[in-house]
Order: C-alpha cells, then structure tokens, then sequence
C-alpha cells in the first residue's frame, strides 16, 4: 500500500527505485519480493483496478478519495481480480485493518463496502 501510495503521489519513476524503496522495509526478502511484485502489478492494471473502483463508489467521486484509501483499495481490488489464490475475505478484512491504521475513522467502512461491491461485480462477471 506504501510503494502504491508513493507512485501516486511521485509518479511512475518510483518504479524504477522500487527495489530500494523495500530494502528500506524491515522484513525477510520474500515479503519484499512479493510486495514489490504486487505493487508492479497493480501499477501496470491501474486503469482495471481503477474502473471496478469508480463504478463501486457511490456518491463519491474517484478524484476526491484520499491518496491513502485510494491506494489502499487499489491493491485490494487488484488482489481480488488478478490473485485466485488469496481468498476475497482475506482481501478484504486486510484492507480494512489498512484503512483503520493509515486511514480516518470512517474510511474502514468505507473501504469494506467499496470492496463488497467490487467483489460482487467480479462474481457476476465470472
């Protein structure tokens, strides 16, 4: 969510010192690798992710979400679309838990049933 948040607000030529960015994280060499892939590929299915997300909020306008929760469900709908072998539910609560650290009081619920939505337009489009 971090490295996502960070091309948001620097732009795409983050992505070329992304490596450096998480060797700056304090965790083993598998977690990094699978973050820096999961924030390569949910940069490169931006326009999906985006998508399920504007047609999943309602009264709110894409433009007006903040960088964080904007970030935050970027990776979870990218990992709900693109990544089988994590289960939707886990998707969800850990996007939740993301939203209540980094995020405002209300952007839990929001988040939730932004992510409920999405995962019920994938269902149906399966």
């Amino acid at each position: 969510m971090q490295g996502l948040y960070q091309l948001d607000v620097q732009g795409s030529e983050l992505l070329e010192r992304l490596d450096e960015f998480f060797a700056e994280a304090d965790c083993d060499d598998y977690v990094r690798k699978l973050a820096t892939d999961w924030v390569r590929q949910t940069w490169a299915d931006l326009p999906v992710c985006d998508r399920l997300i504007t047609a999943s909020t309602i009264k709110w306008q894409f433009s007006r979400l903040s960088p964080v929760d904007k970030s935050i469900l970027r990776l979870a709908v990218y990992q709900l679309k693109f990544c089988p072998d994590i289960p939707p539910k886990v998707v969800i609560n850990e996007a939740i838990e993301l939203a209540k650290k980094f995020s405002t009081d209300k952007s839990g619920p929001f988040v939730n049933g932004v992510l409920d939505a999405v995962l019920k337009k994938l269902t149906t489009e399966s």
